[in-house]
């Protein structure tokens, strides 16, 4: 019924299938650089974005080329080779292919240590693993177990010294430790799922995201399949969790991702399979979440729409819910220092299936990686209304399920 949801066709999950139809065959046409790398395995990623010159409302902001990363997959059908390698200009959006990295099998998920140093790329594969990648000359210093199946989702404590990690399959989250290096250590802890039972329409605990509380003195995971976020307590001297609440969604709520406003007291969870939003309270005393009445993702209900996930601006005036389906962002006003959101409207993606989204560091753009039109849109981000407008063409890149603006 989900891209959560949990089956399989020739070895695939549900939730990879069905984000993964039609992938090759909707890839937006646009215009390959003039000249290619004779290597055809560094050859940057098909085409770039064309933006419209800068208006007033954009001066001021830092030019020139930045990193870009980008996941996918590469055992389907018009998938990647390993993760996209781009630059994009941060004033006005366009994005340029740079080449590949190769050796990491099916980068859905990426993230940064704090250092900036070292990138993590989830393997979700059967054998679940998560790879480490030092930037400075982009070599893979090796894969780690997650100890189970389909990791879809990883983050680094904000210490830098743990990687945490969800295996979406088997329902579970786990720990591994980082070397000065920025290389993985041998799994410290795995923590299984298993209450509640599972939600209608499930056949397991489905975990789908592992994320440290902004205060830092726990880290929660989000479960689609058991309608369920876990609290746990990590020991930052042995890497090891105990779990100390739960927090459950409406029966068959499914959801999928949560972001933390940056007051710190209350985060907003996105829900999957009933297509909502819901506000939480935090306390970070205890740890404990309170899951809020759902509201409406914006969606027109015209299609079937599965809410991906949302994000908060740094301000925490406001937010973007990101719909798979419907195609578009939902725009909210943060309101009651981030206890009430107000949807003020959507925004049409340009793309089909906008798997995930992410702000670059300063803000001031939207990324979002739209997994079945294989392309990434980029959005300006206006500070003082939210508004959000379209940087130009997206950019063409294969499956793309997951975008990270350095």
């Amino acid at each position: 019924m989900t891209s959560g949801a949990e089956a399989s066709r020739e070895g695939w999950s549900r939730r990879r299938f069905i984000g993964a139809l039609g992938g090759a065959a909707a890839v937006v046409a646009v215009p390959a650089p003039a000249s290619a790398p004779a290597d055809p395995e560094s050859a940057p990623p098909t085409g770039s974005t064309t933006a419209p010159a800068p208006s007033a409302h954009r001066t001021g902001k830092a030019a020139g080329p930045h990193p870009l990363y980008l996941g996918t997959y590469t055992s389907v059908d018009g998938g990647g080779k390993g993760i996209g390698l781009a630059a994009y200009d941060a004033a006005t959006g366009r994005i340029t292919g740079t080449g590949t990295l190769t050796g990491v099998p099916d980068p859905s998920f990426l993230a940064l240590h704090p250092d900036g140093r070292t990138l993590y790329a989830v393997d979700e594969q059967t054998a679940g693993a998560v790879t480490a990648v030092r930037l400075a000359d982009r070599k893979v210093l090796g894969a780690r177990s997650t100890g189970g199946a389909g990791p879809c989702h990883l983050s680094v404590h904000p210490s830098g010294r743990w990687l945490l990690s969800a295996n979406y399959t088997s329902g579970s989250v786990a720990v591994h430790p980082i070397d000065t290096s920025g290389a993985l250590g041998e799994r410290t802890a795995l923590a299984k799922h298993s209450t509640p039972q599972p939600g209608p329409g499930q056949d397991g605990p489905h975990a789908h995201q592992f994320v440290t509380s902004p205060d830092g003195g726990h880290v929660l995971a989000v479960d689609l399949g058991t309608d369920t976020v876990y609290t746990y307590r990590l020991d930052t001297a042995k890497g090891t969790l105990t779990e100390v609440s739960q927090a459950h969604t409406r029966a068959g709520a499914g959801p999928r991702s949560l972001t933390f406003h940056p007051g710190g007291r209350y985060a907003y969870l996105a829900n999957e399979v009933d297509d909502t939003i819901a506000v939480c309270t935090y306390d970070p005393a205890t740890g404990a979440l309170s899951i809020g009445a759902p509201q409406p993702s914006g969606s027109t209900g015209s299609t079937t729409n599965y809410p991906a996930q949302i994000l908060v601006t740094s301000n925490g005036a406001y937010a973007y819910l990101a719909n798979r389906g419907d195609n578009t962002l939902a725009w909210y006003a943060v309101e009651a220092d981030g206890a009430r959101l107000r949807l003020l409207g959507t925004v049409p993606v340009s793309g089909d299936f906008p798997r995930q989204i992410a702000f670059s560091p300063d803000g001031t753009l939207l990324f979002t990686a739209n997994q079945k039109s294989s392309t990434v849109s980029v959005f300006h981000v206006d500070a003082t209304s939210g508004e959000l407008q379209l940087a130009g063409t997206p950019f063409a890149s294969p499956v793309a399920v997951c975008a990270l603006p350095l």
